[in-house]
């Protein structure tokens, strides 16, 4: 078995590990912004840690209030002109911690007295060292080039503060239940392996997803491209409607994450007129009417609150671009071209 598999695998066993571990702290740094009442937040991350961000954008947003932006980490590195962060909680993310330039935005934060907060599978690295707070993922080494594990760790921190913050003991409990979720998930893993040859020549394709989603449509696509090499393009689904539409023809692969929630209806309106068009369509949902439109559907656990979605709704992909890329004779653990740390600038 790959390196990539047993991460995929010990996904469960890391969310817990997380949870259990980091619970306390998240509470401490959610006191600490509670006090300093940042005005907005701005999160630095690049790659797979920057859909981890897209989610917090939404989470953070809507569980708690916080006007929520992305950082254009050039402005810090190469233009050397740093925004006004003063009244910001500045966040970083990075399953390394050694990016250097999602360190410099958060250093540029400290030194302007923003709060800053790191998150990390690292926290001796120069973003953990950095940052005033820092909330380590717990994931173990992740020897594969591809990241998973740290993806949904990196999403649970994100769960963690947000529910800290929140004070709803709900979301508590909710937020304890998601290893089995996603353990649930991973039981796909043999009806994919068996659809997945259907694929095999796929070239190019789609990943369709919305609101707490759409990053779950980005990690998805960012799989594909760099196992597979596949070209995959994700989108939202009311940015598909704006002209990327057009590209689909009878058998053009779609896949869509559509679990329950807010965003579904749009979602599966969506999926009908796809279906319409003769896509071929691969959906990720709970819903039996969502699963009865596509060629593959691939069931999603009941119960799961759309807040928490992603984190479960990411490892179907996950499997499927794995089994993908076994399908087609690539090396699952050595993308070509790609190394583990990415350093940017």
């Amino acid at each position: 078995m790959s390196y990539l598999e047993q991460e995929i695998g010990e996904q469960p066993q890391v969310l817990a590990r997380l949870v259990g571990e980091e619970s306390a702290r998240a509470r401490s740094i959610a006191q600490a912004i509670e006090r300093r009442a940042p005005q907005f937040v701005l999160i630095a991350a690049r790659g797979t840690s920057d859909h981890a961000a897209t989610y917090g954008k939404y989470l953070l947003a809507a569980r708690c209030g916080l006007p929520v932006a992305l950082a254009a980490p050039s402005l810090f590195t190469i233009y050397k002109r740093p925004p006004r962060l003063q009244g910001a909680l500045v966040v970083g993310i990075s399953q390394s911690g050694s990016s250097p330039d999602i360190v410099e935005v958060v250093a540029e934060g400290r030194r302007q007295g923003a709060m800053t907060l790191g998150i990390t599978n690292d926290p001796q690295s120069p973003l953990g060292q950095t940052a005033e707070f820092c909330l380590p993922c717990h994931a173990g080494e992740e020897r594969s080039v591809a990241a998973t594990k740290t993806y949904t760790a990196q999403l649970t921190a994100l769960a963690l503060v947000a529910v800290a913050l929140s004070g709803d003991s709900g979301m508590w409990s909710e937020l304890e239940r998601l290893p089995e979720w996603v353990a649930r998930a991973l039981e796909l893993a043999p009806h994919i392996q068996q659809r997945v040859e259907r694929f095999r020549y796929m070239e190019r394709c789609v990943l369709i997803g919305r609101g707490y989603n759409y990053a779950t449509a980005l990690e998805t696509a960012l799989k594909l491209k760099e196992l597979t090499y596949v070209v995959a393009e994700p989108y939202s689904s009311a940015d598909f409607r704006h002209g990327p539409i057009a590209m689909v023809e009878p058998g053009f692969p779609v896949l869509m994450a559509a679990p329950s929630g807010a965003v579904y209806p749009d979602l599966v309106a969506l999926a009908e007129e796809l279906r319409a068009r003769e896509a071929e369509l691969v959906m990720i949902s709970d819903q039996v009417q969502a699963l009865a439109l596509a060629q593959t559907g691939l069931a999603l656990p009941e119960s799961v609150p759309e807040w928490l979605s992603p984190v479960v709704a990411v490892v179907p992909g996950q499997l499927f671009a794995a089994a993908l890329t076994r399908a087609k004779g690539y090396d699952l653990d050595r993308p070509r071209g790609l190394q583990k740390v990415t350093r940017t600038r």
